[in-house]
């Protein structure tokens, strides 16, 4: 697929994807949810990536969906801009949940940069990622009830998973737009930096995970997090992260990172997501 709405770059391990509608604040369309789609897909295959950065180009990161169109983008329009927006070669089902899906399912961590207005599906597409960072100049908000919608991209999922149950219905309910500074109060984003601090952190914190972490126990550790942070008790995880570890205990892997240790030095992971993963995965 060739990219209209969207610049990738990939530097040592890190894919930085750039949404890239600057003049209309990196409003959302269909064209981008395919793209951010085939882009999380070709970097859960692709080996060189280790950590995915998303933000946008210009003063805004997304603005929400492109209702240039009037109401004629909702209802029946509505596919245009919500319809399957999935990557080449994957099923019906991983089509229909579009980037969401590809976000969720990717075994590469993600990292949210908002360096602005991330409004509506601006904001749902960042709470599959795993990491949220704002710019002091970012605006966020879920305003879906001030336009007759309810949130969208599973934001129903994620949202009372990442900031709690009362402070989802509280923004859900106003629909109002608010600051960085309340969306770090509320639990939201982890910090908030000046502008030009922005994307220098994401990039900190994506180099820590290059260098310091197995690639497969990243991934792993990933979907168990997001799999199970809902369970109502610990049994089923029990079951899988026990085996698990006595089988990753026999990979080069742990060799690797226990050498590293005892000879105080960075390790050097040999073990590769698309080949090494453990039978056991995915258990789902």
């Amino acid at each position: 697929m060739t990219y209209e709405t969207l610049l990738t770059e990939l530097d040592a391990g890190i894919l930085t994807l750039t949404l890239n509608r600057p003049d209309k604040l990196n409003a959302y369309t269909a064209r981008m949810g395919g793209e951010l789609t085939d882009a999380f897909v070709k970097a859960d295959a692709n080996d060189d990536v280790r950590v995915i950065i998303v933000t946008g180009a210009g003063r805004g990161f997304c603005a929400g969906a492109d209702i240039s169109g009037g109401q004629d983008s909702f209802g029946q329009g509505a596919a245009k801009l919500f319809g399957e927006t999935g990557a080449e070669g994957q099923s019906p089902e991983a089509r229909r949940a579009g980037f969401t899906g590809a976000i969720f399912n990717c075994r590469k961590p993600s990292i949210a940069a908002i360096n602005g207005a991330a409004v509506g599906v601006g904001v749902t597409m960042t709470l599959p990622m795993d990491i949220r960072l704002a710019s002091e100049t970012a605006k966020v908000g879920f305003v879906f009830a001030r336009r007759g919608l309810t949130p969208e991209a599973g934001a129903a999922h994620f949202l009372p998973r990442i900031v709690g149950l009362p402070q989802a219905l509280r923004w859900c309910y106003s629909g109002r737009v608010f600051d960085a500074a309340e969306a770090l109060r509320g639990g939201l984003v982890s910090e908030v930096l000046a502008p030009e601090d922005l994307l220098p952190r994401a990039r900190e914190i994506a180099r820590e995970i290059v260098e310091e972490t197995s690639a497969i126990s990243i991934a792993l550790t990933r979907q168990l997090l997001w799999r199970f942070s809902g369970s109502e008790d610990p049994l089923a995880v029990l079951a899988i992260d026990g085996p698990m570890n006595l089988t990753l205990g026999a990979t080069p892997d742990v060799t690797e990172g226990v050498a590293a240790f005892l000879e105080k030095r960075k390790p050097a992971f040999p073990g590769k997501v698309s080949t090494d993963m453990p039978k056991a995965y995915p258990w789902w």
